[in-house]
């Protein structure tokens, strides 16, 4: 049943809620919390399921992406940016205070480089992302590097965990040992655009503008002294890298050809050989494992002879295609995405055609959070760590 609530949770999850103007001031968040940043990119929301309240974080014009918590859940990691400009890294308490610049970068000039896809983890006070930097390109022309890089939770110069200048996505494992990322390879293309080629032919001279690029994943250990190819396609490009949570298993998205996708896992070893989940091509927005590691769920489009993207639960074994399920029934929960479990499993918090829907997955009910203000980017959890905030050091 779905019950539109501007203010926030629906009593049926709670009970009675008074309106947000009766709370008390910036009353100590309680959690679990629910961090997202808005459309407009000018503020971050904290939702606190605990007292069913929110709290507005704005740090300045900026536009702002959040991306996760301290290990504590004490403090928010985000970035914020001049428009299209380089983004740069920051954390703050979660009452806004304390801002703090997280990475010095003194290579460059400050606006030359920039910071995305910050990945907190979750074990120790340090950040995995992608440092984004000019260089270069073949034909003399202004192109970017992006490496894996790592900065502690204090704020330092980088670490950098790859080095051939194209990788993106960095991922922690739950248990904070390791890190999976896509790494991309430059190959010549097939006879047509819609052709499998043959891997590049080694030695053979081609133009760099003819070039496709396709990724491949990577893990690298959390203290950088292992790092080994996780994925080998010979063609076509994988993405969208997801950890079970028992830390064995690493779920993604494989596409032969652009847009024609399919869901696959691989375990977490050396010449690891990945088992594909679904075998007809469609459009994977996003996808997250359930806390059980037994299936993952996955907000997909043109499957089953279904065009709209819903939440689908894809089992491990058996035939697995054929037996995922809706998990979101309710035909008005249309165009999800970024499904999110909270770290306690109770909750699953998803995005319903902009609206931030929120599951309570023990009572089987489901809400839409405040329908008046539309998100962009996947909901962040606070983790399990997180004991309330008035547990946190001033």
């Amino acid at each position: 049943m779905i019950k539109i609530v501007p203010a926030l949770i629906a009593a049926l999850l709670f009970g009675p809620i008074a309106p947000l103007s009766a709370q008390p001031a910036e009353p100590p968040l309680i959690g679990p919390l629910i961090a997202v940043n808005m459309s407009e990119q000018d503020r971050i929301i904290l939702y606190d399921i605990g007292t069913g309240g929110q709290r507005t974080l704005s740090f300045g014009t900026g536009w702002h992406i959040v991306w996760g918590f301290s290990p504590d859940g004490c403090r928010v990691i985000f970035t914020l940016s001049d428009g299209a400009a380089q983004a740069k890294l920051y954390s703050a308490r979660l009452d806004g205070t304390d801002k703090r610049d997280l990475v010095q970068y003194t290579e460059l000039p400050s606006g030359e480089w920039g910071v995305w896809e910050a990945q907190p983890s979750p074990t120790e006070d340090r950040i995995a992302f992608t440092l984004i930097r000019p260089t270069t390109g073949a034909d003399g022309g202004l192109e970017y590097e992006h490496h894996i890089a790592l900065v502690s939770g204090a704020g330092d110069a980088p670490e950098l965990y790859s080095v051939t200048g194209d990788e993106a996505e960095p991922r922690w494992s739950p248990d904070g040992r390791w890190l999976t990322y896509m790494s991309y390879t430059p190959r010549v293309p097939g006879a047509d655009m819609n052709a499998t080629a043959a891997p590049t032919p080694e030695g053979e001279p081609v133009n760099p503008a003819l070039l496709v690029r396709e990724a491949d994943l990577w893990v690298v250990s959390a203290d950088a002294a292992t790092k080994y190819q996780l994925t080998n396609f010979d063609t076509g490009s994988v993405r969208a890298p997801r950890w079970s949570p028992d830390n064995e298993l690493v779920g993604f998205v494989y596409s032969p050809s652009p847009n024609n996708e399919t869901l696959w896992m691989i375990a977490n070893a050396p010449n690891a050989i990945p088992t594909q989940l679904t075998v007809q091509y469609s459009l994977v927005m996003d996808m997250t494992w359930f806390p059980d590691s037994a299936a993952i769920l996955t907000a997909i489009r043109d499957f089953h002879n279904t065009p709209d993207n819903f939440l689908w639960k894809i089992p491990l074994v058996g035939n697995t295609e054929a037996d995922a399920t809706l998990y979101n029934p309710d035909p008005t929960m249309t165009y999800a995405d970024y499904p999110r479990f909270s770290a306690d499993g109770r909750w699953l918090a998803f995005r319903s055609a902009y609206n931030l829907a929120l599951a309570d997955v023990t009572a089987g009910t489901w809400t839409l959070l405040d329908d008046t203000i539309l998100g962009n980017t996947p909901p962040v959890w606070s983790p399990g760590g997180f004991e309330g905030e008035a547990n946190c050091e001033s």
